[in-house]
C-alpha cells in the first residue's frame, strides 16, 4: 500500500529526487512570515498557503497568473505565507500537492481542472487540510468536505467578448481556438457562439482545438496554425480559450491585421494593437475569497460558482486596452451584460 506521506514509493519509484527539487523550489518563493503573534521569539504566520501551479506556470499572463495573483494578495493583506511549485507532469501534480499536505500547510491550492482527480485523491488522505480547486470538476464521488471547488461561468463572460466580435466583424466571420478539448473549454466556446449569433445571427464562428492533452495549451505554434486558417477562411476577429497556445493566435492575427480576443485575464499587452479586448474570469478574486476564509477560520468545503453577477467574470470594455471597441459597441455588450445578470437571457453553456 502506498503511504501518504512525501517520501512514499508510489507506481514503484520512489519520489524523494521530486521532494527534494521541489523544496528548493518552495524556499525560492518562500516569503517572510507576517504576523499574527509571537512564539519564542519567531513571528508566526496567520495561515500557510501553498499554490501549485498548472500547464504553463507562472509567467502564462492567464489562469495561473491570477491564481498567483489572489495568494500575493492574500500575502499582503492578510499575513499568510505563501509556498509555490510548478509540477512537470502529471505523477508531479499529485505528489506536489501531497508534499504541501504532508508539511501540514493550512491549505493547498491547485490551479486548471486537470488538478482536479489529484485534489480529491490528496484531499481523502488529509481529512484535516484544506485545500482549493479552480475550475474544480467534482469526480463520481463528489466533493470531499475539506475541498473547495472554485468554478466560474466562463460561458457568460465568453458571451460578451462574442458578441463584440460579432458586432466588430467586417466578414461576418469570426475564429475560436481552444486548448484541450474537454467540457470546460467547451463552455468558452459554446458561450462563445451564442454571444456571435446573438450580436450578428449571419456570421459564422470557425472553431478548431489544438489538442485532447494538457499540452495542448502550451503549443503557440499549433495555435498560430489554426488561427491562420481561420483567418484564410474569412475570420477577421479571433478569441482564443487555450493557454499560452494563444500567443501563437497572437501573432497570427497580428501577421494578418485583425483582432484577436484575450482569455481569463488582460492580455493586451501580448500584443499591443491587435488584442481588442479579453474575457477576464476572476481567478484571483476566488483565490483571495478562500485564502481569507481559511486565514479567519471561517473555510467552507463545496461548490463556489462566479459569475457576471459575482463579478467572478467580465471583459475589458474600460480605459486604453479597449479603446478600439466603438462606444456603440460597448452600449450594445453593456445592455446584454445587463440582461444575463437579470436572469432575462440564458447563456447556454454546452
Amino acid at each position: 500500500m502506498p503511504r501518504t506521506d512525501a517520501g512514499s514509493w508510489r507506481g514503484g519509484q520512489p519520489i524523494w529526487p521530486l521532494v527534494l527539487i521541489v523544496c528548493a523550489v518552495a524556499s525560492t518563493f518562500l516569503p517572510a512570515r507576517a504576523s499574527s503573534g509571537r512564539e519564542g521569539g519567531t513571528t508566526q504566520p496567520k495561515a500557510r498557503v501553498g499554490l501549485v501551479f498548472d500547464v504553463g506556470g507562472r509567467g502564462d499572463k492567464s489562469f495561473n497568473d491570477a491564481a498567483y495573483l489572489g495568494v500575493s494578495r492574500a500575502e499582503k493583506e492578510l499575513g499568510v505565507e505563501v509556498s509555490y511549485l510548478e509540477p512537470s507532469g502529471t505523477e508531479d501534480r499529485e505528489a506536489a500537492l501531497r508534499l504541501f499536505a504532508a508539511r501540514g500547510f493550512d491549505l493547498v491550492i491547485g490551479v486548471g481542472f486537470i488538478f482536479s482527480s489529484d485534489i480529491e485523491e490528496v484531499a481523502r488522505a488529509y481529512p484535516n487540510v484544506h485545500f482549493a480547486g479552480v475550475d474544480f470538476a467534482p469526480g463520481p464521488r463528489g466533493i470531499p468536505d475539506n475541498v473547495a471547488a472554485l468554478a466560474f461561468r466562463e460561458e457568460e463572460g465568453s458571451f460578451l467578448v462574442g458578441a463584440v466580435a460579432g458586432l466588430m466583424s467586417k466578414t461576418s466571420h469570426v475564429g475560436f481556438v481552444g486548448g484541450m478539448s474537454g467540457p470546460l473549454i467547451r463552455k468558452f466556446e459554446v458561450g462563445y457562439m451564442a454571444g456571435v449569433k446573438e450580436a450578428c445571427p449571419s456570421c459564422v464562428v470557425h472553431s478548431a482545438y489544438a489538442g485532447t492533452t494538457p499540452d495542448a495549451f502550451r503549443d503557440p505554434a499549433k495555435g498560430k496554425a489554426l488561427a491562420s486558417a481561420q483567418i484564410a477562411a474569412g475570420s477577421d476577429v479571433i478569441y482564443h480559450a487555450s493557454g499560452s497556445t494563444g500567443h501563437g493566435v497572437f501573432e497570427a492575427a497580428h501577421d494578418a491585421h485583425v483582432y484577436a480576443i484575450g482569455v481569463d485575464a488582460d492580455q493586451a499587452e501580448e500584443m499591443p494593437g491587435t488584442v481588442v479586448t479579453s474575457m477576464v474570469k476572476r481567478g484571483d478574486v476566488a483565490v483571495f475569497d478562500v485564502v481569507r476564509d481559511v486565514a479567519s477560520g471561517r473555510f467552507q468545503g463545496g461548490m463556489r460558482v462566479f459569475g457576471l453577477a459575482e463579478d467572478g467574470v467580465d471583459y475589458v470594455h474600460d480605459g486604453p486596452h479597449a479603446a478600439a471597441i466603438p462606444d456603440d459597441v460597448k452600449a450594445k455588450v453593456a445592455e446584454l451584460r445587463a440582461r444575463i445578470v437579470a436572469g432575462e437571457v440564458k447563456v447556454p453553456s454546452r
